[in-house]
């Protein structure tokens, strides 16, 4: 075990004289965490913010639909027609029921999302936009052309 150690500590003390060493990414950077509590779940944020990935992806799956739930009225508000807004609540109250079927993780109420209510709103927000949107501007006037003429009889400018 001790001319195991003592080749590693060769292979590291040659490495640093030839200056394997130098200039590696975060070389004179404070360690990221250093001075924290220890946190069990460190690399799951890490990874999470390194790939820019939601935090949501952690929550048991009725909170992630609790939370699906709360954003419906955000979610549609950009959709162009209310049979696009209903496949969009159909969707959601598929993965409602879906769950409710086999539920697992916390229980938590979690009900299927009542389409009607959420076209009732969709257009009651597209109306107040549309009252409180300025009209679009005219298009500017075309310039008026001459007709066409052959080249004998057309004028000559002087």
């Amino acid at each position: 075990m001790d001319s195991w150690e003592a080749t590693v500590e060769a292979r590291i003390r040659a490495a640093q004289e030839q200056g394997e060493f130098d200039n590696l990414p975060g070389m004179g950077k404070p360690i990221p965490g250093r001075g924290q509590p220890y946190d069990e779940s460190w690399w799951i944020k890490s990874f999470l913010e390194r790939e820019k990935l939601p935090t949501d992806l952690l929550l048991p799956t009725p909170l992630q639909l609790r939370r699906r739930i709360e954003r419906v009225p955000d979610e549609v508000r950009d959709l162009p027609t209310e049979a696009s807004v209903r496949a969009f609540v159909a969707d959601l109250n598929a993965q409602i029921l879906s769950w409710l079927r086999t539920p697992t993780g916390p229980r938590v109420a979690v009900r299927p999302v009542n389409a009607d209510e959420v076209v009732r709103r969709w257009r009651a927000e597209r109306e107040t936009a549309a009252a409180t949107a300025p009209a679009p501007p005219a298009p500017p006037a075309a310039p008026r052309r001459r007709g066409w003429r052959p080249p004998w009889r057309r004028r000559v400018a002087r």
